[in-house]
């Protein structure tokens, strides 16, 4: 990951965090040219920041690189603004509801599938019961996934909601035939089914299975998420605060999603942070707690909140709410 500090002359210091691709080049993008462009900002002002690191470092609406830098600085200055005002991101933003519904990605393609079982009967008696595995374990035999998801649900019943992702894994046709194979199992949602979040593929898979489609977690710019609403690809949509460009730009994937009578939900991780914008917006609906990521958070922030019951209740700390671990993060620092 690449987390980010961002101080201002009044005393008050902001944290984002973005996730680890590109993470050098990254650094060095925030440290050698963000870094002295933000100097004399107005860190309140987040829309002006942002269409101004837009103009500046993106004329031509390239994502990758640009979006991550800018997701970890945007974030870091809500936190600022929150502190600064005294309330929680997620009211700042909106303040829809809280608590959240939260589900937890416990299947790992590594886990054989008596690992898997075995995992998933320790998050059910956790009192957790939305849980989701990454399929694709074999791209080209989705047999093998209709067996891991046939076990689970055999295992987990069907008071337990199961949900797949694939992280753009199959072709259209390997990811039409698994969801054939797996629609007797109930499944909430499959995630990021085919090559490169594709529109119209995963619009045409839509026409062909009762399984809802969700895609957009590492999407940067809303525009990217336009084309996924706008073609009919997805059922939900999954902005995630730590690609797509910040708070700033994932509100407005959130109006979008909503304008077309779509929720929102969190794929790709990073609970912590994007627990606000699902709290804040009114089609905002679940926040996803990824071992992987989940277990990241809990080694560098003090007492972050934590799913219960499948729900999550946000702090009333303002801004984020998240204190670093500052021993854990130098430990784990790449020179």
């Amino acid at each position: 990951m690449l987390f980010t500090k961002v101080e201002t002359d009044k005393g008050i210091t902001g944290y984002g965090l973005t996730r680890g691709a590109q993470r050098f080049g990254l650094r060095e993008f925030v440290n050698r040219e963000l870094a002295p462009f933000l100097r004399d900002k107005n860190p309140l002002e987040t829309e002006r920041v942002w269409q101004q690191l837009y103009t500046a470092f993106n004329p031509r609406g390239q994502t990758g690189m640009w979006s991550s830098a800018v997701s970890a600085i945007d974030i870091a200055l809500w936190d600022i603004k929150g502190k600064k005002y005294n309330e929680p991101v997620w009211r700042l933003l909106g303040g829809a509801h809280n608590p959240v519904q939260s589900y937890v990605t416990f299947g790992l393609k590594q886990y054989s599938t008596e690992q898997l079982i075995e995992v998933a009967k320790q998050v059910v008696a956790q009192g957790e019961k939305r849980l989701k595995m990454v399929v694709a374990v074999d791209p080209e035999n989705p047999g093998v996934d209709a067996a891991r998801v046939r076990a689970m649900r055999q295992e987990v019943g069907d008071e337990v909601e199961l949900m797949i992702d694939a992280n753009y894994l199959f072709s259209f046709n390997r990811a039409l035939e698994l969801c054939k194979l797996v629609e007797p199992y109930n499944i909430t949602w499959f995630e990021e089914p085919v090559y490169q979040n594709d529109a119209l593929l995963l619009a045409d898979l839509r026409r062909h299975t009762s399984i809802p489609i969700a895609a957009g977690q590492n999407e940067g710019h809303r525009y990217r998420h336009r084309e996924l609403i706008v073609n009919r690809g997805v059922d939900i949509a999954q902005p995630n605060v730590c690609s797509v460009g910040g708070y700033t730009e994932a509100v407005k994937v959130a109006a979008l999603a909503q304008a077309f009578n779509l929720p929102i939900a969190n794929g790709g991780g990073w609970p912590h942070h994007n627990m606000h914008l699902q709290a804040a917006m009114s089609n905002g609906w679940r926040v996803e707690f990824h071992f992987e990521m989940w277990g990241i958070g809990d080694k560098i922030y003090k007492e972050p909140p934590a799913p219960d019951q499948g729900w999550v209740t946000l702090p009333e700390t303002p801004g984020l709410g998240l204190e670093p671990r500052w021993d854990a993060l130098k430990e784990f620092e790449e020179k």
